[in-house]
């Protein structure tokens, strides 16, 4: 019996998600409310604290995919960054500061002032065009609801063609089912661009030569599980696969909520990326990154991701979310 190719012989790629939990820097910005994040603020957010984030940060980024590549990942979609300053700080700390990463941001209409980015390794992606995409939503009364952009960029990865959108949708403070219809709505508006850009539709093929193809990725923080309307019966209809989908279970998720698991970030992939086209790029596996490290290892909530804040009271950890990616090789 032959032996197996080591991992680490493939041309291979990792490609992740990641929300932040409330990445904000110290400094008071009259235009949102991060009144909270600030020295002398409900959060007492000091420049000790936020340096403690941004090194956990750095540390669990650093992490991802590798034991599977050997490599930091290619490309890292983020929520809940507050501004271009914190992601340049992050990608400066001594754990990614090796990497030839750069970023793509926009600030959003958010109340809050949080937002999504894309960093990416410039020696192995080449950005092409980026762009928000403004989700405006009307409620009942007739008000505008503002909710985070989603980020669209159009490049090469490693040569192949490629779109990214990196998404952070309506969340479900004020009920799941009452919030519902937001997120088919956003959706909805995602599918349309998709479709725009692809209007042959060949994300539903994974025949195309690489040059050919048209490849997607949706990755982000849905607010939603897999399972449900805005996932479930309006994107992966639409020539798309959800590679995290069979990751949760009863045991296992992204997130933590009433000692109930949920798995609100994923990665989505159009079908062209499960392919067998001789030197292109496809889908392998994917994964949540639930190191014990960014688990909480004590206590009722043993096993749970490890927390900046639960509530006002600080704990000092990564994030309430887990990192979710995807390996990609090399036919």
């Amino acid at each position: 019996m032959s032996a197996a190719i080591p991992s680490h012989a493939f041309e291979q790629y990792t490609i992740a998600f990641y929300n932040l939990e409330n990445f904000f820097d110290v400094i008071n910005d009259p235009n949102i409310l991060d009144d909270d994040f600030t020295e002398f603020g409900r959060n007492e957010w000091t420049p000790h604290r936020y340096q403690k984030k941004l090194n956990r940060i750095s540390d669990c980024i650093s992490k991802i995919g590798f034991e599977e590549t050997g490599k930091l990942p290619v490309l890292i979609g983020i929520a809940e960054v507050e501004n271009k300053k914190v992601i340049k700080e992050l990608l400066s700390q001594p754990k990614l500061s090796h990497q030839n990463y750069n970023f793509i941001h926009y600030n959003s209409p958010d109340e809050r002032g949080i937002d999504v980015a894309l960093i990416y390794n410039e020696d192995l992606f080449t950005v092409q065009h980026s762009a928000p995409i403004n989700i405006e939503l009307i409620e009942e009364n007739g008000t505008k609801d503002y909710t985070r952009d989603i980020l669209y960029v159009k490049g090469k990865l490693a040569g192949m063609p490629l779109d990214i959108y990196v998404n952070h949708w309506p969340s479900r403070r004020d009920g799941a089912e009452e919030t519902n219809h937001k997120r088919v709505e956003v959706a909805k508006k995602l599918i349309a661009h998709i479709n725009k850009n692809d209007p042959e539709k060949k994300r539903y093929s994974n025949t195309h030569e690489t040059h050919d193809s048209h490849n997607v990725i949706i990755l982000g923080d849905f607010n939603d599980d897999p399972e449900n309307d805005s996932i479930k019966n309006v994107i992966i209809p639409q020539g798309f696969k959800n590679v995290t989908a069979p990751l949760k279970t009863f045991y296992r998720g992204t997130l933590n909520h009433q000692f109930k698991w949920n798995l609100f970030d994923q990665i989505i992939i159009s079908q062209s990326l499960e392919n067998d086209i001789p030197k292109s790029l496809y889908f392998s596996k994917a994964n949540i990154f639930d190191d014990i490290m960014l688990r909480q290892w004590k206590g009722k909530y043993r096993g749970q991701p490890s927390r900046t804040f639960v509530g006002r009271r600080y704990k000092g950890g990564y994030s309430d979310h887990f990192p979710v990616y995807s390996v990609f090789r090399r036919n």
